[in-house]
């Protein structure tokens, strides 16, 4: 791999980082990230947050979209 592979590399990883940071932006002002069963708790100075129920929905999400896309190449 050369510097033009190194640098193509590395510009589609930024592109691909750029796009999953939107994406969660977006998904937050959904509501996606406040779902009932994600559990939150802490004290005056901290704070855990588990998202259990949007983990199992992310989850279902990308399962249906990689099935799609593989059920559509063949």
């Amino acid at each position: 791999m050369g510097p033009g592979g190194l640098g193509k590399w590395l510009v589609i990883t930024g592109l691909t980082i750029a796009v999953v940071g939107a994406a969660i932006l977006l998904l937050a002002r959904v509501g996606l990230f406040k779902l009932p069963g994600d559990v939150e708790f802490g004290g005056r100075n901290w704070r855990v947050f588990i998202p259990v129920t949007t983990s199992i929905v992310l989850s279902l999400i990308l399962t249906l979209i990689v099935w799609l896309v593989t059920y559509f190449r063949r």
